[in-house]
């Protein structure tokens, strides 16, 4: 029995590409190898859907969707993935930047039941390649590195388009998939590192467009990926990762308390609900960074337990704070160093607390 390719296709505004890239993949096509096109129209504003909806009734292999909002790259794809009934699952751009016929070497480790999961890497070929941005190369290199801090795999281009899943193991992760734009690389690397996925890497070709030449990411997306590593991969990243990244939520809780307190005596509050107001704030503010930053939101509790849980651990603390540093001052060690000891049992105290108690992983 041959194999089925599941191919999803995003399409944006590609008119004058669209039929070339489908013409392109036709090629693979082959009596060990079957093909499944799966176009998605991310509701163009030039003639794609109709050329897409062409292709359909000429090619049986071609399926379209189209969505009737424009949403994104990674929406498209979350539609494509939920289509898709071949054995493996890829993606290809409808721009002619990627050549398809690299398919058949990223096929080769599913095909001898080595991988779950392949990427085509940019950076593994060293011949002749089209010069174009250093700055846009930079970005994807550097992102690549702060995803593989995060996520533990050693891998060259995670911002690569060619991935390559067996169906089962993209159609298990799609459901969670939310971002709808160019974070969807990031998003789906983490939840390939956090399933423990088998990942290979094989060399592609590329051939990169100008924007001029409707290349369509730019910084802005950038600055989305940065963040996406770090709100998906955070809560599965090493401990010290997670501890140097909880060292900047604390101080940013702390300069809250800080700026809090000055607001609420200089709108001369007393001391003592100035004091109170200040640190309930600085730790809904701790909340906020961690689920927004460091622990995913929900990941066992509802978010009215998750609330409580937080409760519970801040009141906790709390009181550690004022005995460590009472207990202290008692035996005679000065004020702040007493201050110094409690705080640093604090952070270790906050950290275990909500990594364990607030914002544990569910069990799978």
């Amino acid at each position: 029995m041959p194999h089925v390719l599941s191919l999803v296709v995003p399409c944006y505004n590609e008119e004058k590409t669209l039929r070339d890239i489908i013409d392109r993949i036709l090629e693979l096509q082959s009596d060990t190898l079957k093909l499944e096109i799966i176009v998605v129209d991310d509701c163009s504003s030039d003639n794609s859907f109709e050329v897409a909806r062409q292709l359909e009734r000429e090619i049986d292999a071609v399926k379209v969707f189209r969505h009737e909002k424009n949403q994104g790259k990674g929406a498209a794809l979350r539609s494509g993935f939920l289509h898709a009934t071949g054995d493996f699952v890829g993606i290809q751009d409808a721009d002619m930047e990627y050549d398809p016929r690299d398919y058949l070497v990223l096929l080769e480790p599913l095909l001898a039941g080595k991988a779950d999961v392949v990427f085509g890497s940019r950076y593994l070929r060293p011949d002749t390649r089209r010069v174009l941005y250093f700055w846009h190369t930079w970005m994807n290199k550097t992102l690549t590195r702060c995803s593989n801090m995060f996520t533990n795999l050693d891998i060259t281009d995670m911002e690569t388009c060619y991935k390559l899943f067996r169906r089962e193991v993209i159609q298990k992760i799609a459901p969670r998939l939310k971002e709808n734009r160019f974070g969807f690389e990031p998003e789906v690397t983490t939840y390939v590192a956090e399933e423990r996925c088998r990942v290979y890497e094989c060399a592609i070709h590329y051939t990169p467009r100008t924007f001029e030449e409707g290349k369509k990411i730019g910084w802005k997306d950038g600055l989305r990926a940065l963040y996406c590593i770090m709100h998906y991969g955070a809560c599965i990243a090493p401990i010290p990762m997670q501890l140097i990244i909880y060292f900047f939520i604390g101080a940013a809780a702390a300069i809250a308390n800080l700026i809090f307190f000055a607001i609420g005596e200089a709108c001369r509050l007393p001391f003592i609900t100035s004091i109170a107001i200040a640190y309930v704030l600085a730790a809904a503010v701790n909340y906020i960074l961690c689920v927004l930053i460091l622990f995913r939101h929900k990941a066992r509790w509802s978010s009215t337990l998750e609330l409580v849980m937080y409760m519970v651990t801040f009141l906790t603390m709390g009181i550690l704070d004022y005995g460590v540093t009472g207990g202290l001052m008692r035996l005679g060690m000065g004020a702040l160093w007493s201050k110094a000891i409690s705080s640093v049992v604090g952070f270790a105290g906050n950290y275990l607390m909500r990594r364990c108690l607030v914002f544990p992983m569910r069990r799978k």
